[in-house]
């Protein structure tokens, strides 16, 4: 069976918990992926410097690889980016959103907890997204990047500070019933945040929908290339990260025989930017 391959982009790892979601609906798939943590984290990058890096680094990997999908695995960017890549590429440029519009299905009370990044909060998008799905629910947001950072220490092996984290979270009430992990990064936090929160409110995120949109992509398109045999799942950084054994330790075990750190095909790409 012809399998497509799949490109997934993200800032840093949180990414990571996309591909997660898709390779376990889609396991003979290949797989690329690529995070740009030379400019990590993109909730704190300036918006046009950030269309233009992701649009350079993507199209530099299309023009290496044949990839047939591509997964913007970043709330920030996907607020941003997507009509940039999707004028430019013929092929299909999926985004990821706050799961708003599942978390008002789920909420008993009608009220629901939104953690993302500040740039995540605040966009008129994710605002929008909650006047069209949301308008009858209270929202509780809170915006942060510490959160971003915990998860990229907790895949180099640092234990996650859970005293921090409740810290973090405090601003939720006792009231909402229904948590939205508002960016990527924070499912790899899905233990740490459960505990914190208590059992009483369910953590929903976008991973399972956006496995959905691309199985739904691959049967109607009828995308993908040459039956594959051994899959040579790949993952490209722009740069050496802290404590680069144990991310690429992780990274190995989860399924990507190959990672390259500043490869010169992407240093280029980046030129003058």
């Amino acid at each position: 069976m012809a399998q497509p391959h799949i490109l997934i982009f993200d800032s840093g790892v949180g990414g990571l918990s996309v591909y997660q979601a898709i390779k376990a609906t889609l396991p003979d798939a290949q797989y690329t992926y690529l995070f740009d943590n030379a400019a990590f984290p993109y909730g704190e990058l300036e918006d046009q410097r950030l269309v233009h890096r992701v649009f350079a680094l993507i199209k530099a990997t299309c023009e290496r690889h044949a990839v047939d999908i591509i997964v913007i695995a970043c709330n920030t960017a996907s607020t941003l980016v997507l009509p940039t890549l999707r004028d430019a590429l013929s092929i299909p440029v999926v985004g990821v959103v706050p799961a708003i519009k599942p978390a008002a299905a789920l909420s008993q009370h009608k009220a629901i907890g939104l953690l993302a990044t500040p740039a995540t909060v605040n966009r008129p998008y994710t605002a929008q997204l909650i006047a069209d799905f949301a308008k009858d629910c209270r929202i509780v947001s809170v915006g942060t990047t510490a959160l971003v950072h915990m998860a990229e220490r907790k895949l180099r092996g640092e234990a996650v500070n859970q005293q921090d984290l409740s810290a973090i979270l405090a601003p939720f009430d006792s009231h909402i019933d229904v948590l939205v992990l508002g960016c990527t990064h924070f499912p790899l936090l899905h233990d740490e945040i459960q505990a914190a929160m208590g059992e009483q409110v369910q953590l929903i995120d976008s991973g399972a929908a956006i496995a959905r949109r691309i199985v739904s992509l691959v049967d109607n398109l009828h995308i993908g290339g040459a039956t594959v045999t051994t899959r040579d799942h790949r993952a490209y950084a722009t740069a050496t990260p802290i404590k680069a054994d144990a991310l690429s330790e992780f990274i190995h075990s989860i399924g990507f025989k190959h990672i390259n750190y500043s490869p010169t095909f992407l240093v280029r790409s980046l030129h003058g930017l």
